[in-house]
């Protein structure tokens, strides 16, 4: 029993100090209601194909990462025409989409720890950034800021007693994308604590490099140059029934992803599922993900990413569990007085397994396993030791050869007992026998 309780303590201990303090807590944690809000507001008010292509793409923050630098380096590609130019990159389809918006890239650039936030909340919550979507729509239009323009189209719908703000470029082959401020776009901003973040393209010489964008961006929406699209958005938003999903256009995907990443589907129509393959070594935020989209990774034993820490760190969060032990209640017990009890403990039951008091077959096999390697281990140095000595193995052969001529003129007992007197040969070979 106090052996057990020894191994177990030793685990509990073990376990609880591989885990960083505070790491249980944000194993399951979601965003809250003033996180969404926050990390929304500044695309909430994307037309639907762009804002679907987005939230796919925030799923792979190190493709992004790629792509932004991509982009820099070649600043005069737009459109379908840069969607192509990638496609022999390993990117997701999703990155490789935004290509097309050198100014989205750029805004995405700039802020790549929202970026991988909106992304975990997409895979932990996809109804509730719709949701709210949905909301900080309806909070744009009430202000007066969001309706039909030259540039975009506003279409309020009524879907199983709710009402679904839709927003749709203007001419479906031309994407503007908007600019605004989060704090007077949506009127006075409700969460003082987790004010939003916008992005406002650099004021140079000719204006704002080439967007297009006026004054309007102070008082509500600008929009910038328009772009030429013909397959390079794919996606779509589900409102409504099923909100939560991104629908996939299978022609247009298959038009513009002309290599591996083709769709085989009859459908004209497909949901996106995402594809931890392009993950790229990003860990995923919430216990939730990590469970449905960890264990398929493809090769990952072959991955150094998900090897060394984390994987004690599981292995032993996997211990605690079996045993339904909580880390978070364990730390508190092993703090303070309680701590030095059964730190005591553990190791008094680990002293009396040294000590031999907890005998079990264990520990006898273990102890005759270590005589047996002591007398071995005598036994070579006591042979190497004589072979090192070439004297004394020339005296040894003389009288094993002396010995042997007198035992010839004994009878056959003698005989049996001067093999057994006569050691030399034995002695200076092989040691003494016990």
């Amino acid at each position: 029993m106090n052996k057990l309780f020894a191994i177990f303590g030793n685990t509990l201990i073990i376990a609880l100090l591989c885990i960083p303090f505070g790491t249980v807590q944000a194993e399951d944690k979601t965003f809250t209601e003033a996180e969404l809000d926050q990390m929304m507001a500044p695309i909430a008010l994307y037309p639907d194909s762009l804002l679907s292509q987005i939230l796919m793409a925030s799923t792979y923050p190190a493709n992004i990462s790629e792509a932004v630098q991509w982009s820099k380096d070649n600043p005069k590609q737009e459109g379908d025409a840069a969607v192509k130019a990638v496609q022999d990159k390993s990117w997701d389809p999703s990155v490789m989409s935004l290509v097309a918006f050198p100014q989205v890239l750029e805004m995405m650039g700039k802020q790549p720890d929202w970026i991988q936030n909106v992304g975990d909340a997409f895979l932990a919550d996809s109804e509730g950034v719709m949701d709210t979507v949905q909301k900080l729509r309806k909070k744009a239009k009430d202000e007066g800021n969001l309706k039909t323009s030259e540039q975009q189209k506003v279409v309020v719908e009524e879907q199983a007693s709710e009402t679904v703000i839709i927003i749709e470029p203007a001419d479906p082959k031309v994407v503007y994308v908007p600019v605004y401020n989060p704090t007077v776009v949506y009127g006075s901003w409700w969460w003082p604590h987790y004010r939003p973040w916008y992005y406002y393209p650099p004021y140079g010489r000719y204006g704002y490099y080439g967007y297009g964008f006026g004054g309007a961006v102070m008082r509500g929406i600008g929009f910038g140059v328009g772009i030429g699209i013909t397959h390079a958005l794919w996606g779509g938003c589900r409102w409504g029934h099923g909100r939560g999903s991104v629908n996939i256009n299978v022609n247009k995907f298959n038009n513009i992803n002309v290599n591996h990443n083709k769709i085989n589907s009859n459908n004209r129509n497909s949901n996106w599922k995402h594809n931890s393959n392009n993950r790229g070594g990003t860990p995923y935020r919430d216990n939730k993900s990590r469970q449905k989209y960890s264990n398929k990774r493809g090769g990952e034993d072959k991955r150094q990413n998900y090897r060394g820490r984390d994987s004690q760190r599981n292995k032993a969060r996997s211990t605690l569990d079996k045993r339904a032990v909580s880390p978070t209640t364990g730390r508190k017990q092993l703090q303070g007085s309680g701590g030095d009890r059964a730190r005591s403990s553990v190791n008094k039951a680990n002293r009396q397994v040294s000590q031999g008091r907890l005998n079990n077959s264990h520990a006898r096999n273990t102890r005759q396993h270590s005589n047996y390697s002591n007398r071995s281990t005598r036994s070579q140095s006591n042979a190497f030791k004589g072979a090192g000595n070439a004297n004394r193995s020339r005296q040894n052969i003389n009288r094993g050869t002396s010995s042997n001529r007198s035992m010839r003129n004994h009878s056959s007992s003698r005989h049996s007992g001067g093999v057994q007197r006569s050691g030399g040969g034995h002695r200076g070979g092989g040691g003494r026998r016990r």
